[in-house]
């Protein structure tokens, strides 16, 4: 390995810092060549993230870049769907791609807090402000980057249960059937659900056949742009969690990247982490609303009963997650000093 692959690795490892592609630059860039990568998304070309996140990234790219830097955009399954999309950005398979972070709870100590502890951040601000601030993130990508994988969040989003159901008790919450992924799975079950984890590109047909009795993805717009609401009338407050969806891309074809598009590259999706988990709040409070106008929705809270083993659900993910090595231990204080100095705690 060059020194300069260690010195550019070691970059990687910490925060991005993301270079500003000048027009010069850009257009060496654009008489060496086009680039362009194909992106694997865990978003079902219904979702409105497919659009709304990584359509929109695919689109100032390529103004950015003016045309030299393009992104092809691929559906949930076109080459893998889940928890694979790892492996073939790893492999090169694919130089990009989009998961949860959840997924990767197995490849990174501190996944699951990029994901989101349940019952632990209250405010979109406070996820984004951890991951990347106080360097959870970070903490990621020491265990990513030595894969060959870098990640950086897409947005943060809340996280909100759609049901078929209504749930007065937690004996109606008994044998609950949820969709669900990662520390959520744990974290419904505590409180006497039984989650499962469906891909997103067959949920529609899960709910609908009565595979599973309701869902989480994301939260209303999530919902509401994948038809979960045509069979759940139930969407249940208060927020489960706040979350992040995440961009992974193959460290080897970053570095074949001249430096002006990788700048660009990473200038745009560190903006548009900021920039998209803001609009996502306006979203979600749009989305709810057309729900209970055009769906026939009804808004509903989940039960005292429910809410008291939740919490203490919380408490044991954290402290579990907060086993799994230095870097997890890391993040769990990063996680309990700013729960701490919300009050939270």
């Amino acid at each position: 390995m060059t020194n300069s692959l260690i010195n550019r690795r070691s970059v990687l490892r910490g925060a991005t810092v993301a270079a500003v592609a000048s027009p010069a630059l850009v257009g060496k860039a654009i008489a060496a060549g086009q680039v362009t990568w194909r992106v694997q998304a865990h978003w079902p070309k219904a979702s409105s993230s497919f659009t709304d996140s990584l359509g929109v990234i695919a689109t100032l790219l390529e103004e950015k870049t003016e045309g030299a830097f393009k992104l092809d955009l691929l559906g949930a399954g076109e080459f893998a769907k889940g928890p694979d999309i790892y492996n073939i950005v790893r492999k090169g398979v694919v130089p990009m791609g989009t998961i949860s972070p959840s997924y990767i709870s197995d490849n990174a100590q501190a996944a699951t807090f990029v994901y989101g502890i349940p019952g632990t951040l209250r405010q979109a601000w406070e996820m984004e402000h951890a991951m990347k601030n106080l360097g959870v993130e970070a903490l990621v990508n020491e265990d990513l980057n030595a894969d060959g994988v870098h990640l950086m969040c897409e947005k943060v989003l809340p996280t909100e249960m759609t049901v078929s159901k209504k749930i007065e008790s937690a004996a109606d919450f008994q044998g609950l059937k949820i969709r669900s992924s990662g520390s959520m799975l744990d974290y419904l079950a505590a409180a006497g659900a039984a989650p499962q984890y469906v891909p997103g590109s067959e949920l529609y047909q899960a709910l609908s056949s009565g595979v599973v009795d309701g869902a989480h993805w994301g939260a209303a717009i999530g919902a509401q742009s994948m038809s979960l609401w045509e069979v759940c009338k139930y969407h249940y407050k208060p927020v489960l969690a706040q979350t992040t969806d995440a961009f992974i891309m193959n460290i080897d074809a970053l570095e074949e990247l001249p430096e002006d598009l990788r700048g660009a590259l990473e200038e745009i999706i560190t903006t548009r982490f900021f920039l998209r988990s803001a609009e996502y709040q306006h979203k979600e409070a749009i989305a709810l609303a057309e729900g209970i106008k055009n769906d026939g929705i009804e808004v509903m809270q989940l039960p005292d009963d429910v809410l008291e083993m939740l919490a203490n659900a919380s408490t044991t993910i954290l402290e579990a997650e907060g086993q799994k090595g230095e870097r997890a231990a890391k993040a769990a204080d990063i996680y309990r000093t700013l729960m701490a100095d919300m009050g939270y705690a």
